[in-house]
């Protein structure tokens, strides 16, 4: 499987251009800013695959100085016409050659891991990424939890995937957003909590913190599993 990004043809960028945290969503996002303050010293953001610059936004809502990358031009363009002040760069499979050699106080990925589709793929981005922290830097992982793709969700579904069930590290799982216009089955590649702590040995990296989110009957969604199983999971790193 070649790295393309997933929401790379038009109407599918158009439906995610829209969205912003609704739903399951809001669960990725809603610990962030506390883990920030815990683990993050400095402002010097970078966020990788940001797509149409959600997750930027979400960065400097919280005063960072964040770049977005993506290698999706498209998506970047969104990001632009949302942001005109924002900064925003576009990288290729290849590598992240045009970016700083190091000083990110904060380096964040929302589901970027999700689809990039080999395990030595996603090591070599580890590994880029590992050298542009700062020597106190942290890269906060936020990935899909193997669960997300065998359950039904307030924002998700995958009911009609039953072979996601079987699923291994690595193989490709399907799951379909219920908060967009757009129906099509996203494809995602499934990767264990296991696989990823193979991943940070291998690049050099050690788990800090690692956060499972759940639901509260007291937040304003109709939870479907969320308050029971964690849909997402966010991994604190370090050097």
């Amino acid at each position: 499987m070649s790295f393309t990004n997933v929401y790379e043809d038009d109407r599918r960028a158009a439906a995610y251009d829209k969205l912003e945290f609704p739903g399951t969503y809001f669960l990725a996002f809603r610990d962030l800013p506390a883990l920030f303050i815990q683990h993050i010293r400095g402002t010097q953001a970078l966020d990788f695959g940001c797509g149409a610059g959600r997750s930027t936004r979400f960065l400097k809502r919280l005063g960072f100085e964040a770049l977005g990358v993506d290698i999706s031009e498209d998506m970047l363009s969104r990001a632009r016409l949302r942001d005109a002040d924002g900064r925003y760069l576009c990288v290729d499979e290849e590598g992240l050659g045009k970016l700083p050699e190091s000083g990110f106080h904060l380096i964040f990925s929302a589901f970027t891991f999700d689809n990039i589709p080999t395990g030595e793929k996603k090591l070599f981005y580890f590994r880029e990424l590992a050298n542009r922290l700062a020597p106190d830097g942290k890269f906060v992982n936020l990935v899909s939890a193997p669960e997300i793709y065998t359950h039904e969700w307030a924002s998700f579904t995958t009911k009609a995937f039953p072979e996601n069930q079987l699923a291994k590290s690595g193989e490709q799982v399907r799951i379909v957003m219920t908060d967009v216009e757009d129906d099509r089955p996203v494809i995602d590649v499934l990767w264990s909590e296991e696989s990823y702590r193979q991943l940070c040995q291998q690049a050099g990296l050690k788990i800090i913190n690692m956060i499972k989110p759940l639901g509260t009957p007291e937040e304003p969604f109709d939870w479907v599993n969320e308050t029971a199983v964690a849909p997402w999971t966010i991994y604190v790193l370090g050097r």
